[in-house]
């Protein structure tokens, strides 16, 4: 399965200024098999310490950060002799191991020439008391679900990919109605990698959905036993949520859509750890849509997104039948499921701040407002179904007169003088090279 990152942990090993890398990803996204799959063809060796095992060596930190004794131990542990040039150390789950966080930073000032990567699934909510992060002395990598082009190459569509990254928008309208079925497809698997390879195999509706739903338990089981006592059921009643705030017409969150009554100092430590859990992910409403943008975040209005749109439809209980009549699954609950996809996709490129524009009155929202490395400011209109109306967006578009405007959508692509409508299965990758 080929995952986009493994380009960047290409790079970083080249890197003449190479620091340690955390590499950071929500739980089943595949950063253990990614790491492996990196060792094995990029190394020698690979000395492997998943610090939750029971027989990991947790307690190497605790003693000093000698690093020729650490290395010493490991090399006892892996039953390895470790070569510097030669060798891959990933250190995963590393905040179940007191000071291993800290252990990075005396890697980087003391022996540069080890080569680390350090994984972790709850890294941001579980560093030890005591602890801090090495802030400058370390490089970062998040690896997300398979976005819809790591899918089309898990489905073996390796001709498609290749003409969409060519960026000929005209000529991959050739392929629209192909296109758009795989993205139903993708819809409904989304982008967990055990869930697409079961389906690149054998296209069982019913086995995606039961890996879906083991992933969910998982998640919930995290809850239990990593979250503080005092805010468990605060962070469920937030998770349970999350389809409902999506269903909603406005999809700014709303407490009183957990809990009759409920206020912000009731959730956001809850929504906090499920953020940075990376299992939710937060968009910020703006005031006004000028540069910058995070100059004019408004902290109290707010959308909140899952991590997969395959875990959202397992959540909300979609049916696989969906996919089969025409365009419903896009339109399903309000179209939730488009714009959570749309919202993956931008994630994916880190040259774009992701916000939001709501008018005044509130009546009307632009679903996305992206800032672009030319410091453009550009509105996305999220449209799920065929009629392309948005007062919204034509509103917005005579008011602030944008250099660029996009609306994606089911349709085809179509340039016009004051918009460019763009399908949605080309989404991320029209707007990165804009």
């Amino acid at each position: 399965m080929y995952r986009k990152a493994y380009k960047e942990l290409s790079k970083w090993r080249l890197n003449q200024n190479r620091k340690p890398l955390v590499f950071l990803g929500a739980r089943q996204v595949g950063k253990t098999w990614l790491l492996h799959e990196f060792g094995k063809t990029a190394y020698n060796q690979v000395v492997y310490v998943n610090f939750e095992d029971r027989d990991a060596p947790k307690n190497i930190f605790q003693e000093d950060f000698n690093i020729d004794r650490i290395v010493t131990l490991l090399n006892a542990y892996s039953g390895l002799s470790i070569s510097a040039e030669n060798t891959l150390i990933v250190f995963d789950e590393i905040q179940a191991a007191p000071r291993g966080v800290t252990s990075l930073k005396f890697f980087y000032e003391k022996a540069p020439q080890y080569q680390i990567i350090a994984a972790g699934s709850l890294l941001g909510i579980n560093i030890h008391p005591g602890e801090s992060f090495p802030v400058g002395k370390v490089d970062f990598l998040t690896l997300y679900p398979l976005d819809f082009t790591e899918f089309l190459l898990a489905m073996g569509e390796t001709g498609l990919v290749g003409l969409i990254e060519k960026r000929d928008w005209e000529a991959v309208q050739s392929f629209h109605s192909k296109l758009a079925n795989y993205l139903k497809y993708y819809l409904y698997v989304g982008g967990m990698p055990e869930a697409v390879l079961r389906f690149s195999q054998n296209r069982d509706w019913r086995e995606v959905r039961d890996i879906q739903n083991s992933i969910l338990k998982a998640y919930e089981s995290d809850f239990s036993k990593h979250a503080p006592k005092e805010i468990l059921p605060r962070i469920k009643m937030v998770w349970d949520a999350i389809p409902v705030q999506l269903a909603k017409e406005n999809k700014k969150f709303i407490y009183g859509v957990i809990r009759q009554g409920a206020r912000a100092k009731d959730f956001e430590l809850a929504i906090q750890w499920l953020v940075d859990s990376g299992l939710l992910h937060k968009v910020f409403g703006v005031s006004k849509p000028s540069l910058p943008l995070t100059a004019y975040r408004e902290l109290s209005s707010f959308k909140l997104y899952i991590n997969d749109t395959g875990l959202l439809g397992a959540m909300s209980k979609l049916n696989a039948k969906t996919i089969i009549h025409g365009d419903v699954v896009f339109t399903e609950f309000k179209g939730a499921l488009a714009e959570q996809f749309v919202f993956q996709q931008l994630m994916l490129n880190e040259r774009l701040s992701i916000h939001y524009y709501s008018f005044e009155n509130s009546k009307y929202e632009i679903d996305f407002i992206v800032q672009n490395a030319d410091d453009e400011i550009i509105p996305v209109e999220v449209k799920s179904g065929g009629n392309l109306k948005a007062r919204s967006f034509q509103l917005y578009c005579d008011k602030y007169k944008p250099n660029k405007a996009v609306r994606t959508s089911p349709s085809n692509y179509r340039k016009e003088s004051w918009m460019t409508n763009v399908p949605l299965y080309i989404i991320g990758e029209y707007l990165d090279v804009l």
